[in-house]
């Protein structure tokens, strides 16, 4: 179980499939409060989750959003979003 301490990343569906894998679940139709979840750990193996948050519609896989990252605290979620933001970084240079 993880919960929110207000880190957030902005990026595509498409862009967190690139770098996280497949997600955990999704359900992209905006009936739940979450369409994507992925479970990872961080390089250190710290587990976060990288979530939508009440968007209530479906998806594009090319949409920029505003994810949510959880963890057991804030630095582990500040730590996710660091190490996330390094792969975007390496995707689209």
């Amino acid at each position: 179980m993880t919960s929110f301490h207000g880190s957030v990343i902005k990026c595509t569906v498409s862009d967190l499939r690139s770098i996280l894998g497949e997600p955990r679940y999704q359900g992209n139709d905006g009936t739940d409060k979450v369409n994507f979840d992925w479970v990872m750990e961080t390089e250190s193996g710290d587990v976060f989750s990288v979530y939508d948050w009440k968007e209530y519609r479906p998806l594009s896989e090319n949409e920029v959003i505003e994810w949510h990252v959880g963890g057991h605290s804030a630095k582990v979620t500040d730590q996710a979003v660091n190490e996330m933001a390094d792969g975007l970084n390496k995707l689209l240079s």
